[in-house]
């Protein structure tokens, strides 16, 4: 005899969509869902507040371990980290904003596929790091750049990072998706060894870094094409010589 399941619990994942689309707070709107979810599987509210308070205790070192490494970095950049970042990139006269994120995706997928995730990442390197090297080597190249190439900068530093760890990862055989889907299918009567799954994200990994790196090279030529033109037609500045006698012919 089947039983009816219900699915209105899925509701919480609703909240979740509505919530972030409306850009309210992540913290409200996690605790929303969950009280939601509870709701609708018709938990009591004591249940509710008691299964918050377990996963809240669970995780309590976890704000710990994330503020840390802030503050490091914070302290860092206080002294001049991205001002040295940006003198360093510099003085490669061959360096350009592309080129030195390809070498940075590709170092973040081979150190992810080895399971080191933590040696990249938003605050502790494209922040600091990634992203004033990029724009010191464009500004190296092409002189003082305004805020909308600035902030495409970051951007691209931003995703160069999330495309190397998130593609990079799934070749390492400890990630914890490949487990997932190793213990999924052999609950499901499949028994798949996990460095055969990690094997193939290898390909994947590769496509990701030939669609990746065509994009930053991409971003080179644009930037080539914008910063030049705007510079060829910035008009040329006054000789003093001239100036003078501009000033002598007006009086």
């Amino acid at each position: 005899m089947q039983t009816t399941v219900s699915l209105w619990p899925l509701i919480g994942v609703a909240v979740i969509i509505v919530g972030f689309l409306l850009r309210f707070n992540p913290m409200l709107i996690v605790a929303v869902a969950a009280i939601v979810t509870g709701l609708a599987a018709h938990f009591p509210p004591e249940k509710i507040l008691a299964l918050i308070g377990t996963g809240f205790i669970k995780t309590r070192n976890i704000p710990l371990i994330i503020l840390l490494p802030l503050a490091v970095i914070g302290l860092l950049e206080r002294h001049g980290l991205r001002e040295r970042a940006q003198a360093w990139i510099s003085g490669i006269k061959a360096a350009t904003a592309g080129r030195l994120l390809i070498v940075y995706l590709l170092v973040r997928e081979l150190t992810a596929a080895a399971g080191l995730t933590g040696l990249g990442g938003h605050p502790q390197m494209v922040r600091p790091l990634i992203a004033p090297m990029a724009e010191g080597a464009t500004e190296n190249r092409f002189g003082k750049i305004g805020d909308a190439v600035r902030f495409r900068l970051r951007a691209f530093s931003a995703a160069t990072d999330n495309v190397g760890l998130f593609f990079g990862e799934d070749v390492f055989v400890a990630f914890g998706a490949i487990v997932l889907m190793t213990t999924f299918l052999k609950e499901a009567g499949i028994v798949v060894e996990p460095l055969r799954v990690a094997m193939w994200g290898i390909p994947t990994a590769v496509s990701a870094f030939i669609v990746h790196g065509f994009r930053l090279w991409l971003l080179d030529r644009r930037l080539e094409r914008e910063l030049r033109g705007n510079a060829a037609d910035a008009p040329p500045p006054a000789t003093p010589s001239s100036a003078t006698r501009t000033t002598g012919d007006e009086a």
